[in-house]
């Protein structure tokens, strides 16, 4: 934690010198958590500066920045991957991707501290004021996110700003860094004590499914993933009739009643009760006791809403972004709650209608099985910014084997093919890292691709998917085996 502080308290010192700052940040809800915090920490300094959404950092991009000739750029969430192309620009970084140094060959990256002192003694920053936890020798997978890492220099910047930590956490939920551990772990855990010093953050044990605050219980649990419930994901009927067999009332009154309106003793029951099919159904303690983690609350925003729980907030901003309204979720985050919040409503809602749309027509379609993946292909059916939230739904639903890493293929608005792919926490315990599947079968086709290794993305020339899919297979194979 010290030298990451002490790398933010420089880039902090440096940010404060410059008279206007240009924000870029990726679209996903990591950046765009990470992108408000850094605009909210300029405005409490009084810095001028403007903020740009973008899917990712190419050479175009760059030379766009180049032409724009700010006084400072500071890259969120993104640039780490891009250190080759930013070569004479006046940057800052605040990322947690693995960073990019093309003289590196892939045994250096296997000792990342070796790697981590490559990239700091030869970064293409004029400045070299690179915030990223890789750098250290730390995982940027579930120790620190971009929100976090651009937290910390906001934090550095003036120590009242501890309250974007809470934002700092949207970005760490909604980038699944509590996903292997059940909980936040590494630089996280001082950021969470941060928000609950500053009055922002609690946390508690408690069902880890999405929708703990908005959604019935029925439809909690029909929607249920990580672990999967034998005989109740994807079956509203079977859902309705499990918690009628427990006593469980469905309503109060007129409105169905949601987790947070449970007591505790039905809280557990139903916990019970699925810990008991999981078991049953032979899918081990390890899996069944993914039920039960780590759940965060803003206790600053309303109960029973969309922003109350971080896994919910982060999934509302997820939705602005990939429908190309990143700049909706960028006003949630700094504070509206009238007019930005209804339009951002409106898209989640939006979006979850498109999603069981697109998992129709997938599941119409079908899933093609190679050896070691699975792979499904919408075309110009389906939105290249959803595609990897499809095949995570997939993955975790009963339509597919969860024991094959799942790949997802969508048409680009520029002629190009996305990728996403999905694994499991069992998969990457195996030894898959999709990140460097994605990197390295991309970049023999002229794309690129990245990460982490239990989601990841690329983008490949289009009619290049059948090549991209044979040297995918192989990776996996072996990272498997192996």
């Amino acid at each position: 934690m010290a030298q990451l502080l002490s790398k933010a308290k420089e880039i902090a010192d440096y940010i404060d010198k410059k008279d206007d700052v240009l924000i870029i940040t990726h679209i996903d809800a990591d950046g765009i958590a990470a992108g408000s915090i850094a605009s909210l920490a300029l405005k409490r300094k009084g810095i001028e500066h403007e903020i740009r959404f973008v899917k990712k950092l190419d050479e175009s991009e760059v030379e766009r920045v180049k032409n724009d000739n700010p006084d400072l750029v500071w890259f969120t969430d993104l640039g780490s991957g891009s250190l080759p192309i930013l070569d004479g620009l006046d940057a800052v970084i605040t990322d947690h991707h693995v960073p990019a140094k093309t003289e590196l060959t892939r045994e250096d990256r296997i000792d990342i501290l070796k790697f981590a002192s490559a990239i700091q003694n030869g970064s293409n920053l004029n400045n070299n004021l690179h915030l990223n936890p890789h750098l250290i020798g730390l995982d940027g997978a579930n120790d620190l996110s971009g929100a976090g890492s651009t937290y910390l220099v906001a934090k550095m910047m003036d120590k009242k700003n501890t309250d974007l930590s809470a934002l700092a956490i949207v970005g760490a939920v909604g980038d699944l860094q509590d996903a292997k551990h059940l909980k936040l772990v590494g630089t996280n855990r001082d950021v969470l004590q941060d928000g609950k010093d500053a009055g922002v953050l609690l946390w508690k044990k408690d069902i880890r499914y999405f929708g703990r605050e908005t959604r019935p219980v029925f439809k909690l649990l029909q929607y249920a993933n990580d672990p999967i419930i034998p005989y109740l994901t994807g079956k509203e009927d079977a859902c309705i009739n499990f918690l009628l067999e427990l006593g469980i009332s469905l309503k109060i009154e007129e409105e169905w009643r949601r987790w947070i309106d449970l007591t505790l003793e039905e809280k557990r029951e139903i916990s019970s009760e699925i810990v008991k099919l999981l078991l049953s159904k032979g899918f081990g303690h390890e899996i069944a006791k993914r039920l039960i983690g780590e759940v965060y609350i803003l206790n600053q925003e309303e109960e029973g809403t969309e922003l109350r729980d971080a896994k919910e907030y982060a999934t509302l901003l997820n939705s602005c972004g990939r429908y190309e309204k990143a700049e909706v979720g960028y006003n949630v985050c700094l504070g509206d709650r009238e007019e930005w919040l209804d339009r951002a409503l409106v898209l989640l809602r939006g979006h979850r209608r498109t999603l069981v749309d697109m998992l129709l027509l997938i599941k119409e379609s079908g899933i093609t099985e190679m050896g070691h993946i699975q792979y499904f292909h919408g075309h110009d059916k389906i939105p290249e910014n959803i595609v990897g939230t499809l095949a995570g739904m997939l993955l975790g639903g009963q339509e597919v084997r969860g024991d094959l890493p799942i790949f997802g293929f969508a048409l680009t608005s520029e002629g190009d093919i996305k990728v996403s792919a999905r694994g499991t926490r069992i998969l990457v315990n195996k030894g898959l890292d999709l990140s460097v599947v994605m990197k390295e079968s991309s970049e023999k086709l002229g794309g690129v691709g990245g990460g982490h290794n239990i989601a990841s993305g690329a983008t490949i020339p289009k009619g290049s998917e059948e090549e991209f899919l044979k040297m995918a297979n192989k990776l996996v194979k072996k990272q498997i085996s192996g």
